[in-house]
């Protein structure tokens, strides 16, 4: 099993640590305190073909492997975990959804224009009494001689301030326990979708969450996607993709905040020298090294797995917990570095440790995430875990 980069994908990686770091990094305290990733930054990752890097390139976009759709989402966590959460919404769930389940007319429509930015995408699946539960789903797709009728209410839609097209789970059948879903591609201008308040979240403050509310949406059956009933594979799928992204992203924001613990550390004097002499200093980076090390390797080879027709659930429930564990300890560790200045926003371990809380939420909680790792590893036994 060889986990080296061929040459394309080191060249890959190359240029994406180069734009984030010239780019996105440098605009990530911006990022933070204005609460939006800047709408020119999103333009530019688009010029570098960032938010086309899963859609083919006849359809212009970068047609990026598993890896190196890896290696892009690691070097944006790295730089900035609101900019990469803003931009794997997008790819991992709206225009993944789109191309892996579009038909040839809903992919020529939509993937160049997702894949050129003149459309960002936002998925829609969270209710208020309803999370991981899908089972209880209450956003009904009524049909009708034309198509369907939506009505009902999402929350935690990350990228609706900014989305232009909305990939939306709604019951299609009635009292089906949750089985009965569909997928609908909604435009942000149909009469009846509203942004509800903008949520005004711990971390990740540069992705616009909002509530949608849905009142007689009027949706063409063209805009269906996939089958009807089709909805639960639809939001599973897509939903482990993004979690390989995240995990993705969650490494590079360990890389980062062992960074800043590093330099920190051998530049802060205390009883006549850097506390970097100090063991107990440099237990915690140690400690949290390999604890990014260990998620690089679980992050790589989810993607390898991806890469060679692996199913991809399976590792992105563990790269995904992972992560959110890891990342976690590592910002934990990385503000006791700093001291008092870790607990101050002057310094970016702060903005980091804030960030790092929410991998634990997004796409699934750990719990869920435990659950599904659960249900896996008790199937040979024949029996089925729920929640």
């Amino acid at each position: 099993m060889d986990f080296s980069l061929n040459e394309e994908q080191q060249m890959f990686r190359d240029m994406f640590r180069s734009f984030a770091q010239k780019e996105i990094a440098k605009a990530a305290e911006h990022t933070d305190k204005n609460e939006q990733v800047p709408p020119e930054l999103l333009s530019k990752a688009a010029e570098q073909g960032m938010l086309g890097a899963l859609v083919p390139d006849t359809l212009g976009g970068a047609a990026l492997d598993p890896i190196s759709y890896a290696l892009l989402m690691e070097e944006i966590g790295r730089a900035c975990l609101s900019t990469a959460a803003v931009i794997a919404c997008h790819t991992s769930l709206a225009t993944q959804a789109v191309l892996d389940f579009g038909s040839e007319e809903q992919k020529e429509r939509w993937l160049p224009a997702l894949a050129s930015g003149d459309v960002m995408g936002a998925f829609a699946q969270s209710e208020p009494d309803a999370g991981s539960d899908t089972r209880t789903l209450t956003t009904r797709a009524q049909r009708t001689d034309s198509g369907y009728v939506l009505n009902g209410v999402k929350t935690w839609v990350m990228n609706a301030g900014i989305a232009g097209l909305f990939v939306v789970v709604a019951s299609s059948t009635p009292r089906a326990n949750g089985r009965g879903l569909s997928v609908f591609l909604v435009e942000k201008d149909t009469p009846g979708l509203k942004l509800g308040q903008r949520e005004l979240t711990l971390g990740l403050r540069g992705a616009s969450v909002h509530t949608v509310y849905l009142d007689n949406v009027h949706v063409p059956e063209a805009n269906r996607l996939g089958a009807e009933g089709d909805g639960q594979t639809i939001a599973a799928s897509v939903l482990d993709h993004f979690r390989l992204a995240m995990a993705a992203a969650g490494l590079g924001l360990g890389v980062a905040a062992v960074e800043a613990g590093v330099k920190f550390a051998a530049e802060r004097v205390q009883f006549g020298g850097p506390i970097a002499n100090k063991q107990a200093i440099q237990n915690y980076i140690a400690d949290s090294s390999a604890q990014v090390e260990a998620l690089r390797y679980l992050v790589y080879h989810t993607a390898w797995e991806a890469e060679h027709g692996g199913h991809l659930s399976s590792g992105a429930l563990y790269a995904k917990l992972f992560a959110a564990q890891a990342t976690r300890f590592v910002t934990d560790r990385m503000v006791q570095v700093h001291g008092g200045y870790g607990y101050i926003e002057d310094y970016p371990i702060a903005r980091m440790y804030r960030n790092a809380r929410a991998l634990d939420l997004l796409g699934g909680t750990g719990e869920m995430m435990r659950v599904g790792i659960a249900c896996n590893l008790f199937k040979s036994q024949q029996l089925e875990i729920a929640p």
